[in-house]
């Protein structure tokens, strides 16, 4: 067996194998492309706000109308989302989350949002853990991606031309031959097409399944180094410090304000046990999770212990804070949602058209069989 003809029986199989999975992970990550854009024209009367001349009512304001509303959840994090959007308090109880809208500027209830039934994150989670229980699904995919990535690359080997009288061919679709064809030439040509593209989107995306590839990525750009150290939050000593973290969220915030007037997107963490510290974070853009500065504070009087901003980090941990945006398209704005877009939907063709091929050479072959007997 050469080894283009083994190459072809890789591919062959390892795509028979992981092809629905693959199928249902670019549609679903297709589908959720647009999700914010899609839910600020179906849901704009809690997700919008009129903006106004004045500044955000206090993170503990938020934090005690929750607290009024579903007394028996605790809460989380309170995100600002952007002077014309509502900001949201993260909730949650023993058996669900619940998202909390207010208008930021008068602290005026919209809306409860339950995620277990909003559609949108259904699909995703379906995309990241096919609606199975999270440390078995997340491992299905991840198979599922690793297989796709050795597809595109044995896709590739055996689309190469072999000679020069090939290159045309290769790189264009007969559109007027037979169906068969066109399906056979679409197959390899956009596969061809999208390979760089969807290899980014397929490695992104397995560092929400396998830790160990973030910390591949961190490594890679920073030549080494460990990534948790980096990334771990201080150590304190509460004992000393009378506690208050309702006016030590505030004033938390209102620093985080100061220290980045120009962001455009503020979240702040409550503490949830005795010993946990005040955690803030800022992004230069609304709805987009790169460039993040990140800042610690004490839980007691609201004191800042510890400053993250975006350029004081690492080349290796700001690629990694920026492998969602890469993942999503979400960094290129609306042109790499669009991007993201064409390539998933694209994508989530191969396994069908890798199938048609399969089925019509394995028809053929048991006709021939047929014939010879």
């Amino acid at each position: 067996m050469g080894f283009t003809t083994k190459i072809r029986f890789i591919h062959k199989w390892l795509g028979l194998i992981s092809g629905l999975i693959v199928f249902i992970v670019c549609i679903t990550g297709c589908i959720f492309c647009f999700h914010d854009e899609i839910k600020d024209i179906t849901r704009k009367e809690w997700r919008l706000v009129e903006p106004q001349n004045k500044p955000f009512v206090l993170p503990s304001v938020l934090q005690q109308k929750a607290k009024e509303i579903h007394p028996d959840y605790k809460q989380s994090m309170v995100s600002f989302y952007g002077k014309n959007r509502s900001a949201i308090v993260f909730t949650y109880s023993d058996t669900e989350n619940l998202y909390l809208y207010f208008n930021p500027y008068t602290g005026e209830y919209l809306k409860t949002e339950n995620p277990k039934t909003d559609f949108f994150i259904i699909v995703e989670y379906i995309h990241l853990y096919l609606l199975l229980p999270d440390y078995i699904g997340k491992h299905i995919i991840g198979g599922a991606t690793i297989i796709f990535i050795l597809l595109l690359i044995s896709g590739i080997i055996q689309w190469w031309p072999k000679r020069k009288s090939d290159i045309k061919r290769s790189f264009t679709i007969k559109w007027s031959a037979k169906w068969r064809r066109v399906n056979y030439d679409w197959h390899n040509t956009s596969g061809f097409y999208i390979a760089l593209i969807a290899l980014i989107l397929a490695i992104t995306g397995l560092t929400f399944t396998y830790e160990w590839v973030g910390d591949g990525i961190y490594k890679t750009f920073n030549f080494g180094g460990n990534k948790e150290a980096e990334t771990k939050a201080p150590a304190i000593d509460t004992t000393k410090f009378s506690s208050n973290s309702l006016t030590a969220v505030d004033r938390a915030f209102v620093q985080t304000l100061k220290l980045q007037p120009k962001a455009e997107m503020l979240f702040v963490l409550f503490p949830q046990q005795k010993g946990d510290i005040i955690s803030t974070g800022a992004y230069p853009h609304t709805l987009r999770y790169d460039h993040q500065s990140n800042y610690y504070f004490h839980p007691g009087d609201g004191k800042l212990i510890q400053s993250d901003p975006y350029y004081s980090k690492s080349l290796g941990l700001q690629g990694v804070e920026m492998n969602y945006g890469i993942h999503t398209g979400q960094i290129l704005d609306l042109p790499g949602k669009i991007i993201a877009f064409t390539i998933s939907l694209i994508a989530s063709a191969l396994p069908v058209t890798g199938f048609i091929i399969w089925y019509g050479r394995n028809k053929k072959s048991k006709k021939r069989n047929k014939k010879t007997a």
